[in-house]
């Protein structure tokens, strides 16, 4: 057995960006104007300090694991840790899907986006989904760009941060630009309505998993961190802060800069907005090119996450160990770069019509890798009440029942019971995505039945954690 280990080349500033631009998506562009209509501007930003205070919880508990645990594979080496071979598996799955199925938007959006600042002419009628035509040359921009997010996350972790520092800022850049303007060139009296009713503000709690998704890859790059432990809680509460900020400061920019009918039924609506305020169209794809950024680095993010996913499974043996391969020269994780680029990669065909499967399906994914990092938070006091915890949470069980409970109500909201349920097409994608996994996690238990869990401990947790 090889105790192979990826290399530790990520900075402070780097886990950052990692985590920040991976949360800030495409989302905040489409919707932070529908969201101020839907639950009333102050209505809005109210649902994400409730969904903030509710994901703070969640990463109060990542705040003790991480640093305790600080191996790649995040939910995987918690679970296993905690509660053995299976919940590790059902954690990683979970965490892959998410991962994976918020990188497979990207793509329509990133052609979306392109679309808007220099129209792609309408060549090679493929097909239609969610009535949405899909063209090759409009289906050959996002697939181009899957290649180049692909290639960067291939040839290296260093280069990927890099890549997404660089991304970052360029959001940033945009969103001050955006919020000085809503601020300076804006009108109050367009902020209206300020609530609506409690049915408004509950459509836009729904949107809050799937909006925050992303500090929890840091857990995933932890094997890769060259950071004090005792950092890395402050930086995952950090990481959440900034986004919950982000998008409250981008509903309020939004709300000032123009009128309900142009920030609700403009093409893009923010950027929509932001030409209206400044009061030319061009800032309307100056707004765009920040929110391309914005595609980049959550793609970039989600890319890496689930290939490091993946790869600590395959490394365990508890996926086909091709899976876990380490690339000689660029000491990645490459076949599970690959896999996963090749899926995000595919989504680029079926246009954004199907965008919405994939963001409430991956939803779901979140809530249950939620769920396996709460439990395994309560069962390692229980059950590891000595393990050394860098950061040790205070009031744990007060922090791990809220964690649950915060689980349970995040499924709650897209289970058949709930407000939002799940519809066939992406109940399909969760169902799929657990059978086929489970299948080759099957495979994998039959092929590698000679490998102990004294070695197994090893690919996980590297040999002197295991001696120890």
């Amino acid at each position: 057995m090889e105790d192979k280990q990826l290399q530790k080349t990520f900075s402070t500033k780097d886990v950052l960006a990692l985590a920040f631009g991976t949360m800030i998506g495409w989302g905040w562009i489409m919707l932070s104007g529908a969201w101020a209509n839907t639950a009333g501007v102050l209505g809005a930003i109210g649902a994400y300090v409730v969904g903030a205070i509710l994901c703070i919880f969640i990463g109060i508990v990542y705040a003790e694991l991480t640093p305790a645990i600080p191996y790649t594979g995040g939910g995987v080496v918690f679970s296993y840790k905690s509660m053995g071979y299976w919940p590790a598996v059902i954690s990683g799955l979970a965490t892959s899907f998410a991962y994976i199925g918020v990188a497979a938007w990207e793509g329509p959006a990133f052609a979306t986006a392109i679309d808007y600042v220099f129209p792609i002419p309408k060549i090679g009628y493929l097909w239609t989904i969610q009535n949405f035509d899909i063209y090759a040359s409009w289906a050959l921009i996002a697939v181009i760009a899957s290649a180049v997010i692909t290639w960067v996350n291939y040839k290296g972790a260093k280069q990927a941060a890099i890549f997404q520092t660089v991304a970052t800022l360029g959001l940033i850049a945009v969103g001050v630009i955006f919020v000085f303007g809503g601020i300076t060139r804006g009108n109050i009296e367009y902020a209206t309505p300020l609530f609506t009713d409690i049915k408004g503000f509950s459509s836009v709690l729904l949107m809050v998993p799937a909006m925050f998704v992303g500090f929890d890859v840091i857990p995933q790059s932890a094997g890769e961190m060259n950071v004090p432990l005792k950092k890395i809680p402050s930086l995952l509460i950090l990481s959440i802060c900034a986004a919950a900020a982000w998008y409250m400061l981008m509903i309020m920019s939004t709300a000032l800069s123009a009128p309900t009918e142009i920030r609700v039924n403009g093409t893009i609506p923010v950027a929509d907005a932001m030409a209206y305020a400044f009061g030319h169209p061009i800032w309307g794809k100056i707004c765009i090119i920040g929110a391309i950024c914005g595609i980049l680095t959550s793609w970039n993010g989600f890319l890496y996450g689930g290939a490091r996913v993946i790869y600590s499974l395959a490394n365990a043996k508890m996926l086909p160990a091709v899976l876990g391969k380490i690339h000689p020269k660029h000491n990645t994780p490459a076949n599970a770069v690959l896999l996963c680029g090749i899926l995000s990669t595919f989504s680029c065909l079926l246009g954004k019509g199907a965008l919405v499967w994939f963001v409430n399906a991956s939803s779901f994914g979140v809530v249950i890798m939620y769920m396996m990092v709460a439990l395994s938070f309560i069962f390692l006091r229980k059950n590891h009440p000595d393990l050394e915890r860098p950061y040790k949470v205070k009031n744990a069980k007060f922090i791990g029942t809220m964690a649950i409970l915060v689980a349970i109500f995040f499924a709650w909201l897209y289970t058949p019971m709930g407000p939002s349920p799940l519809v066939g097409i992406e109940w399909a994608l969760v169902i799929g995505w657990f059978i086929l996994g489970f299948i080759l996690a099957i495979y994998a238990k039959a092929k590698y039945k000679n490998v102990t869990e004294k070695e197994r401990e090893i690919l996980l947790f590297g040999k002197q954690t295991s001696e120890s």
